[in-house]
């Protein structure tokens, strides 16, 4: 169909980007391939697809530099492919704009959960639309314009630092946030390098948010990179 989402995929490894088209194209996307950093610009330009789904590791181009360019002109939702280990690859590509990452493998499900987490946000920007202002998480309940928190119904008091840090996590609810970009929204672009600040404040809200602090469901872990909120 000519209506549905448009999709371009930019990497050199010929099974991911056949798995790729096939998970994608079961759900009705369309599906441009392109080897290339060069192939990939070149199709991103011509075709002004609905997301990119963007290799770090490219054979002409490294992944990060393709999205550094692509920043300079477009908020396309842009999901990176990363190698297992590569932390600081995947956090600088976050840091440059991208919006969600995947590491290989992964699954179909995983796959299509980051994508149309991606395309969401993007729709709701473009349509400048506001963000709800009361946020259902499960048995917690945010009330971002009263800053208010409940939890099965009993109120949460949490700190100034603690709600700001939770109504980020709400505004970008499914897509994983870096310390450093949770630093500069929370604390100031003079606070980035500590990162400690983040998982202290992290922990707390878990204490007060989740059944089990030591396995939470809600504010989720991603390993050596930073957080993302789980949308029930």
């Amino acid at each position: 169909m000519t209506d549905s989402p448009l999709i371009v995929i930019i990497d050199d490894e010929p099974p991911i980007r056949q798995f790729l088209r096939v998970s994608l194209g079961v759900e009705g996307f369309r599906v441009i391939e392109a080897t290339t950093a060069a192939e990939g610009l070149r199709a991103i330009t011509q075709q002004l697809p609905a997301l990119v789904l963007l290799d770090l590791g490219l054979p002409d181009r490294d992944g990060k530099e393709v999205l550094r360019e692509l920043r300079g002109w477009t908020a396309l939702p842009v999901i990176v492919l990363s190698a297992r280990g590569e932390e600081a690859a995947k956090i600088a590509a976050l840091d440059a704009g991208a919006d969600d990452y995947l590491t290989k493998p992964f699954g179909v499900g995983e796959l299509l959960a980051r994508v149309r987490v991606a395309l969401r946000h993007a729709a709701r920007l473009s349509a400048g639309s506001p963000l709800e202002a009361v946020v259902e998480l499960g048995e917690v309940r945010v009330d971002l314009a009263g800053r208010l928190v409940t939890r099965a119904g009993a109120e949460v008091k949490l700190t100034k630092i603690e709600f700001d840090l939770l109504a980020a996590l709400v505004k970008h609810a499914g897509r994983v946030l870096t310390h450093r970009q949770l630093l500069k929204e929370v604390w100031g672009p003079q606070a980035v390098e500590e990162p400690h600040y983040v998982r202290v404040f992290v922990a707390a809200l878990r204490k007060k948010l989740e059944p089990d602090p030591a396995r939470p469901k809600l504010i989720i872990t991603e390993q050596g990179v930073g957080y993302r909120l789980r949308m029930p």
